[in-house]
């Protein structure tokens, strides 16, 4: 049985993970564009694998593209915030443009500083928390970086630390957050403390999100802030709304939002609350174009969307055929 259940599996592209027959990667003309304004990508587990997730196009569409796994808390949660190096120009090259090998250079910086990074002769992140389910943040604790001859602050707020000018300056030149996660071992009930992820969160920093505080392009420059990277929530929308509840650090950054008007090219076989939510590749390029990181051939990226879809509505057509025949 399990022999004929692998022969029977259809062939998939080991770049894009779509069957062979619907592979992405052909129909990207220019792959991997240069673009100055970095995109980290926040990918919901149950995400990776969708037939529609279109994070794959940007990783594969655009060269500085970075992906992190996340997944909901059902347990317990730690996290633990580290400032960079103010000294650290991670990814710069000479002309101050991002190296070709921008991820050697970065990861080769976040070593440097988890190795020398050291106060009192221990490494101290500058915040720790822990969350539980649907976001409910206990236990924070403040380090004496900014609080010296201190012990660890706790009963603190979110809010408070985000008051302190002290604390928002330095988080602003850049910060390491990692999140450690309760799962079960096996199926048992024993339940295992394991790292979901170690996210760079580089000066310049961005949430693309519409939250109630988030600004539109516009005001972001109005406050002389220079985009340097943009951090998207890959999901659907309920689960990109759980990961921006489950993580907490992201109140640490400005938010943008897209002032569009605009239907998902997606939006007649997944569901879009309201014109302006859109898929995550489409939410990529059209930021890209709003901040003027345009390099030639990105509106190509939303083509190779559209084929994706229409893919996707052939099959439901498909299937619908079959079962009204059947």
């Amino acid at each position: 049985m399990a022999a004929t259940q692998l022969k029977s599996k259809r062939p998939t592209c080991p770049s894009c993970s779509k069957p062979a027959s619907l592979c992405l990667c052909i129909r990207i003309q220019n792959p991997g564009l240069q673009n100055k304004v970095n995109i980290t990508i926040l990918q919901h587990s149950l995400e990776r694998k969708h037939p529609l997730n279109s994070a794959r196009i940007a990783k594969l569409g655009l060269k500085n593209v970075t992906v992190s796994t996340v997944s909901d808390v059902k347990f317990d949660a730690k996290f633990t915030i580290h400032l960079l190096d103010p000294g650290h120009d991670l990814g710069s090259g000479q002309n101050g443009e991002k190296s070709s090998d921008f991820y050697q250079v970065m990861d080769d910086k976040v070593d440097e500083f988890h190795a020398n990074h050291v106060i009192e002769g221990r490494k101290e992140p500058v915040i720790t928390f822990s969350i539980g389910k649907y976001g409910v943040v206990t236990d924070i604790g403040i380090g004496n970086v900014w609080m010296p001859h201190v012990q660890w602050k706790r009963r603190l707020s979110f809010d408070k630390i985000l008051a302190s000018k002290v604390a928002v300056d330095d988080l602003e030149k850049g910060f390491v957050v990692k999140k450690l996660q309760k799962k079960r071992v096996n199926g048992s009930e024993e339940l295992e403390e394991l790292e979901e992820f170690e996210v760079v969160v580089l000066p310049g920093s961005v949430l693309l999100f519409p939250s109630k505080n988030g600004f539109d392009i516009d005001g972001l420059k109005a406050m002389n802030f220079e985009v340097k990277n943009l951090i998207v929530l890959d999901g659907t929308w309920s689960k990109a709304r759980r990961m921006f509840c489950e993580n907490p650090w992201l109140r640490f950054l400005p938010h943008l939002k897209l002032d569009l008007d605009k239907l998902s090219l997606y939006s007649e076989i997944r569901h879009q609350p309201k014109a302006g939510y859109l898929s995550t590749i489409e939410s990529i390029v059209y930021a890209l174009e709003e901040i003027g990181d345009y390099p030639e051939g990105l509106d190509d990226l939303l083509g190779v969307f559209e084929s994706m879809v229409v893919d996707q509505r052939r099959f439901k057509d498909e299937r619908l055929s079959k079962l009204s025949s059947a």
